[in-house]
């Protein structure tokens, strides 16, 4: 599993979904249609710390791919976002906006994201 982009969804009695890709929680929770309890994330700066998703922010670049093509990286705050985005280029979201994203065009158009 890739440390830098693993997730995972908790139901309200405990049980635990884990995911190779931020994407791939999101595809399943969408397809579910189920309420989780918690939505975590593992995050760029420290692969191993899982954070709840709603207080990531998260980059979708071409230049920093993720282990299931959606390009989409974690970030523990605004500025790690920003400084990476700074870097690599691509579009920043918030748990909403990504959420709002996916709805849209799904992650497999994610490809073509600039």
């Amino acid at each position: 599993m890739d440390q830098q982009h693993a997730a995972e969804l908790v139901t309200k009695k405990g049980k635990v979904f884990m995911f190779d890709a931020i994407e791939c929680m999101l595809n399943y929770e969408k397809e579910e249609g189920a309420d989780f309890a918690l939505r975590m994330v593992n995050v760029y700066e420290t692969p191993k710390e899982l954070i709840k998703a709603e207080d990531c922010h998260f980059l979708i670049s071409k230049s920093l791919p993720s282990p299931m093509g959606a390009f989409l990286t974690a970030f523990k705050n605004e500025d790690a976002a920003n400084k990476m985005q700074s870097e690599k280029g691509g579009k920043l979201f918030t748990w909403t906006t990504l959420q709002e994203h996916h709805s849209t065009i799904g992650f497999n158009d994610f490809q073509n994201e600039k």
